[in-house]
């Protein structure tokens, strides 16, 4: 196999001869010793294009993540334990995706030191595994900043790997943490229950969170390292307030650079307007009106790709500037990309014109409608996605006829 050695496409062939296999049945120590002299030669890089070039040869993304934790022991112990790349100024967002990791790591031994105690039935011991289960949730934001930030700009170098194998593995984990915590909150069970609990429930979400650090560390940190540009880590700093801190806050002391480009592409002279055939407004008023909608907007152009959301104070859902120009399906999870699919293929096709839905989340009663955009020679522009809070309105009841002002700030 020496012959491999310094060749990227021939290790990246055997790399995924050795996958297929493994996906066919192949136990792990048979291939461990080809993967040990082959994996000291590659990167994370490499690692990835091989599952993407996989997939664009017709392995599901599904079937790869079904198979990650199987990559994973194989792999396990043959990557660098420091990979290249990774060594950056304090307030980078690689070493906040790390200092996040490592708090990450303690928050999961902290659950899992409870185990014993909960055993045996030590006084208070149930509560404490839950509190630090209910710490061990903030991963959300540590997800949603690589879901929603950084995937999107891997993308742009053309690595789709990660979004679709990767948000699979972090939605696994989240169904891991939330069946674990309903398990928890059952009021008492007998010593024999809670064995169960931990061993079917308690372990293997554990286990998944630790493992996505490991994932994170050996190859999706080393691989955005490689692959993004000083700029775009710049973006990705200006852009993660918007998600939140995992466990830790980021530090001081890396300075991001400017970017190149002017937030705003459309630059009008002073006393200008865009004139629209049922008025015209400056550029000032058309982003204070969208800013001030009671709705939230996301359009996605006729190839399918973000183009423009608002940016209201109260948002249901987040947005990130990282996604425009992203293609919609891989702002989603992959589990509802089939959805997404179908309403954009009724939309274009003209089948239909409107997809409505409705739910409740976090105590709002939030409403969801995608509309088909069209000129009127029906033309498919686009999907316009409304979003609106409807809590207080569905709570409405009676009337109001006088005016009367709501408290200050009481107003969503």
């Amino acid at each position: 196999m020496s012959e491999l050695i310094n060749n990227r496409e021939r290790r990246i062939e055997t790399l995924k001869g050795i996958i297929r296999r493994l996906h066919g049945g192949a136990p792990a120590s048979e291939v461990r010793e080809e993967l040990r002299l082959i994996v000291h030669e590659t990167d994370a890089t490499e690692i990835a294009a091989m599952e993407q070039t996989l997939m664009a040869e017709g392995m599901p993304a599904e079937e790869i993540r079904s198979m990650c934790d199987l990559h994973a022991e194989v792999v396990q112990g043959l990557l660098p334990a420091r990979p290249a790349g990774l060594d950056v100024p304090p307030g980078h967002p690689i070493d906040t995706f790390r200092r996040e990791n490592a708090a990450i790591l303690e928050a999961a031994a902290k659950v899992r030191a409870t185990f014993g105690d909960v055993l045996a039935g030590t006084p208070g011991a149930l509560d404490r595994c839950r509190a630090h289960v209910n710490e061990l949730f903030d991963v959300e934001k540590h997800y949603r900043r690589k879901e929603e930030i950084l995937f999107p700009f891997l993308e742009k170098h053309g690595l789709f790997g990660p979004s679709k194998v990767m948000w699979s593995k972090d939605d696994e984990v989240r169904e891991l943490l939330k069946a674990f915590s309903e398990a928890l909150a059952v009021p008492s069970a007998a010593p024999e229950e809670w064995r169960l609990v931990l061993e079917l429930a308690g372990e293997p979400a554990v286990r998944a969170v630790e493992e996505m650090v490991r994932k994170e560390e050996t190859i999706l940190l080393p691989l955005s390292a490689s692959t993004l540009t000083n700029e775009e880590w710049g973006l990705v700093h200006a852009e993660s307030p918007r998600t939140g801190w995992c466990l830790v806050p980021p530090r001081e002391g890396w300075t991001p650079p400017l970017p190149s480009l002017p937030v705003n592409s459309l630059k009008l002279p002073a006393g200008k307007v865009v004139q629209l055939a049922s008025g015209h407004l400056t550029l000032e008023q058309l982003t204070g009106l969208f800013e001030m909608l009671p709705v939230d907007l996301t359009f996605v152009d006729a190839d399918d790709r973000v183009a423009f959301f608002s940016e209201g104070p109260n948002r249901v859902f987040a947005r990130t500037r990282a996604i425009l120009g992203r293609l919609v399906q891989h702002c989603h999870p992959p589990k509802s990309v089939d959805i997404v699919e179908r309403i954009l293929d009724d939309f274009r096709s003209g089948r239909q014109s409107v997809a409505e839905f409705w739910l409740e989340l976090h105590g709002k009663f939030v409403h969801v409608r995608y509309f088909a955009v069209r000129e009127g020679n029906g033309t498919y522009l686009g999907c316009l996605e409304v979003t609106q809070d409807c809590t207080q309105i569905r709570a409405l009841r009676g009337e109001r006829r006088l005016l009367s002002y709501e408290p200050a700030g009481a107003a969503a």
